[in-house]
């Protein structure tokens, strides 16, 4: 990975880069950022630009030390592992790191160390780890890659350089999703509006099945939903068990979709719509739901995520959102 392969994150890889350039390298980094957001990139283009053998601002791509870089087999880049799920433990720390890191490097200058979902080690393992913080060698370098940099301890927190990823812009994503994905345009919109700036979740959405088929069954049960019945309001509570596990995201397209209801609502605007596909039934319900109707189907949508996330009945939570919907839809 180089940094010109990295799409946004124009801040990090400028304070990284000159960090190389300026033979100002500090010796552990904090990167956060959400899931699936780029930390690992980052890290990995970092850590082979250091030991690229052209010593330049990015990786060079051809000498040995980035072809062993990418296909992670650089003695001096460690990959730090754990065995229970959950937790980084004191002796994983210990053991790949503490104990290691006094062995020089094999090959390079420096010693990487790659901690990813560091939100995980224990406290054990954080004041194992900050021994090492506060005095490592010269050559060691540390990257914490975390979705929760609060999450550390505040001596490990105050030790480290914290670099906090920012949102892709949207056309950004959506340019990558177009040109390098091969996704259809009205597609993309959908990805980028539910992906929120994250451009590693628009590529998984992009290609997952699971989420497609989600994303049609929301826009079949919102063309719908106006001339249900009270059994086919409750014939639809039953289907979305199906989704229950993903219950938060399904409620996430159904806040896009009354986001362009209400867009094209105050506009009138078509580029506007995130839904290309359906604009039609959306410019519809624009021209029959109210501001005031619109505004209680979004909040009703916020209730229904409350109530299951505080372990709410599922069912019960879902049955009144779609009747709220359902009562404002006309």
């Amino acid at each position: 990975m180089k940094f010109a392969d990295i799409r946004g994150q124009q801040d990090i890889k400028a304070h990284l880069q000159n960090a190389i350039a300026r033979q100002k390298v500090s010796h552990a980094y904090i990167i956060s950022g959400e899931k699936d957001s780029g930390k690992m990139m980052l890290a990995e283009a970092f850590a082979a630009t250091l030991m690229c053998e052209a010593h330049g601002p990015d990786a060079c791509g051809e000498c040995h030390s980035c072809k062993q870089a990418w296909n992670h087999n650089h003695p001096d880049i460690r990959y730090v592992t754990h065995e229970k799920p959950n937790t980084i433990s004191v002796e994983d720390i210990r053991q790949q790191i503490n104990n290691d890191i006094v062995i020089k490097p094999y090959a390079s200058d420096y010693k990487i160390y790659i901690v990813d979902e560091a939100e995980k080690m224990n406290k054990a393992a954080q004041n194992a780890l900050l021994k090492t913080i506060e005095e490592p060698p010269s050559y060691g370098i540390l990257l914490l890659l975390t979705t929760n940099a609060a999450g550390f301890l505040p001596t490990i927190q105050s030790r480290c350089v914290t670099l906090e990823l920012k949102p892709v812009q949207g056309d950004i994503i959506k340019k990558e999703l177009m040109e390098q994905q091969k996704i259809p345009d009205y597609q993309a919109e959908v990805c980028v509006a539910f992906a929120q700036g994250n451009l590693g979740k628009a590529i998984k959405l992009a290609s997952s099945e699971e989420f497609n088929e989600m994303k049609s069954h929301m826009t079949s049960l919102m063309r719908r939903i106006g001339t249900m019945d009270l059994y086919g309001v409750s014939q639809e509570v039953k289907e979305l068990e199906t989704y229950k596990s993903q219950i938060q995201d399904y409620f996430d397209l159904m806040n896009i979709w009354f986001r362009d209801v209400l867009l094209y609502k105050a506009t009138g605007k078509e580029e506007n719509i995130t839904f290309q596909d359906e604009k039609m039934i959306i410019k519809r319900q624009a021209a029959q739901c109210s501001y005031e109707g619109l505004n209680q189907m979004i909040d009703a949508v916020k209730v229904a995520g409350r109530r299951i996330a505080s372990n709410g009945n599922y069912n019960l939570a879902v049955e009144l959102l779609l009747l709220s919907i359902k009562e404002n839809m006309v």
